[in-house]
């Protein structure tokens, strides 16, 4: 009778063990990983839509083993603070600003230099060449980061209080809202106007009490951020490039499978498409009044200045001293490369 007792507790350990074994085979089939990944985008953006779309296609590709929770409008912090986690290893994932990612890999700059792509078309096929990312992205695995593809945050404007901005005479003397970054601020300079460094939040007050005359953004959020109360002149100078980089942590990246690392590339270029899609959308159905950014600007007395390619001109050689100060933190190799790059497509 003992010894039935004692078969019979031994079975059902057994069965026991077998079913949390099961258990863990399930949850480990259910998701192999959950990944962070963030960036600052608010939720309506093209950025955040060609993150989600990243993640929805690592998940269908990957089965679910490989889960990317999503953290847009700075959830996880600053471009900085988000590009200092990747760094040491506390955040997998995050798409950054090259005007943020330049104080890490200096090359990054390249991006960022004032007036050197001349229009959108010839902007998406340099970035979309496979050699130039590979050129660029070839800076960042020794300061501990993988760059695998692009994201956007669309082509800045200058918008202003005073008068339309047709050239760059226009631009002097104006008090000026910059992003906080180096060479926004020396491209302001070397134009005549006063750079100021405000948070973002404190930018409509600031247009609105006088303590700046002008900001630049893109025309996107220039109108979203309702900035077209207090600047009533925009002119589309488009004048720097708000692109991002995806960066995938060194030490995650290398835990990848060289066929999950293929996904993530591909899902980078998914990624890329949404959001410059998204985007465009944007420009011709705005949030919320469902008009496009050109019958708004004529519903609220706003003028939009188009520079021709002769005022263009004036704008890219007042730059040179701008370019020439750069050349030597980007290196003369990648700077001209690039140019040569703009060169063949534009």
């Amino acid at each position: 009778m003992e010894k039935r007792r004692s078969v019979k507790k031994c079975l059902q350990l057994c069965c026991l063990a077998l079913a949390l074994i099961g258990l863990g085979s399930a949850g480990s089939l259910a998701a192999e990983a959950t990944v962070k990944f963030g960036h600052v985008g608010p939720t309506f953006h093209g950025q955040t839509k060609g993150v989600d779309a990243f993640a929805a296609y690592v998940k269908e590709k990957t089965e679910g083993r490989i889960d990317i929770a999503t953290f847009p409008g700075g959830q996880l912090g600053g471009e900085r603070s988000l590009a200092e986690q990747v760094q040491s290893g506390t955040l997998q994932m995050a798409t950054i600003s090259t005007a943020v990612l330049q104080n890490f890999v200096p090359q990054a700059a390249i991006m960022d230099m004032p007036f050197m792509f001349p229009d959108r078309k010839t902007l998406y096929k340099v970035l979309d060449d496979k050699d130039v990312q590979n050129k660029i992205f070839s800076y960042f695995p020794k300061k501990g980061f993988m760059a695998i593809g692009w994201t956007e945050n669309e082509i800045r404007d200058l918008s202003n209080n005073k008068r339309p901005v047709h050239t760059p005479d226009d631009v002097k003397g104006l008090k000026i809202r910059v992003m906080n970054s180096p060479v926004y601020i020396d491209t302001f300079k070397q134009l005549g106007a006063s750079p100021v460094g405000i948070p973002f939040p404190e930018i409509y007050n600031a247009l609105q009490t006088g303590v700046i005359d002008a900001q630049e953004n893109p025309i996107l959020t220039t109108v979203l951020m309702n900035f077209t109360e207090v600047n009533k002149y925009i002119t589309k100078t488009q004048h720097c490039v708000t692109e991002c980089i995806i960066i995938v942590a060194r030490d995650y990246w290398e835990s990848l499978s060289a066929d999950d690392q293929m996904i993530f590339r591909e899902a980078a270029k998914v990624a890329t498409e949404v959001n410059r899609n998204v985007n465009v959308e944007l420009h011709h159905k705005l949030p919320k009044s469902g008009i496009s950014i050109e019958q708004f600007a004529e519903k609220n007395a706003v003028e939009i200045v188009e520079l021709t390619s002769e005022e263009r001109a004036q704008f890219r050689e007042a730059m040179t001293p701008v370019w020439n100060k750069y050349r030597t933190k980007i290196g003369d190799e990648l700077f001209d490369y690039v140019l040569s790059k703009i060169d063949e497509y534009k």
